[in-house]
């Protein structure tokens, strides 16, 4: 507490987290549909099926079927998760890219977007092994635009901090 009362920020600041993880979390996807459409991937049902495979994590292999339609309380759930995970994402990388200039942090942003693709498409396809239908190159791409985007977010939201010295 008296190091903050001495103008001391924290390392991380979990608003800014919450702001980078929500920003990056609808980029990554925006970019995501945005790749399918480009390589003739049949939307919206890809789009269907993977939140169906992300609200199977909650909800259980039920959620699966009927693949590729839409069912509200499926979309709910993993739009909870999706950005759930994206800021706890997007927490860890903050701390991580804290003392980095800003184009290092971008950089090791998108650094930790390929370590989050390898984890997730790799490791949490043991637990999950649906998500195995989502090794792509589109998906691929989509982490490593998050985590950028999550670097850039949280720089530019710690540069333009009034306690940082800049005007708001």
């Amino acid at each position: 507490m008296a190091a903050m009362k001495r103008g001391i920020r924290p390392l991380v600041d979990p608003a800014v987290a919450v702001l980078a993880g929500v920003v990056a979390g609808t980029v990554a996807t925006a970019v995501e549909l945005v790749l399918w459409w480009l390589n003739g991937v049949a939307l919206p049902q890809t789009l269907f099926r993977d939140a169906r495979f992300a609200a199977a994590i909650v909800l259980g292999r039920g959620a699966l079927a009927p693949a590729g339609t839409f069912d509200g309380r499926v979309m709910l759930v993993a739009s909870a998760l999706h950005f759930a995970l994206s800021i706890a994402y997007a927490l860890a990388l903050a701390a991580a890219i804290a003392p980095l200039r800003p184009r290092a942090a971008i950089a090791a942003g998108a650094l930790f977007g390929l370590l989050l693709y390898a984890v997730n498409m790799y490791g949490f396809t043991l637990v999950f092994p649906w998500f195995a239908a989502t090794r792509d190159a589109v998906t691929l791409t989509a982490h490593i635009v998050f985590g950028a985007t999550a670097a850039a977010v949280c720089k530019a939201a710690r540069r333009g901090s009034p306690r940082n010295g800049a005007t708001a």
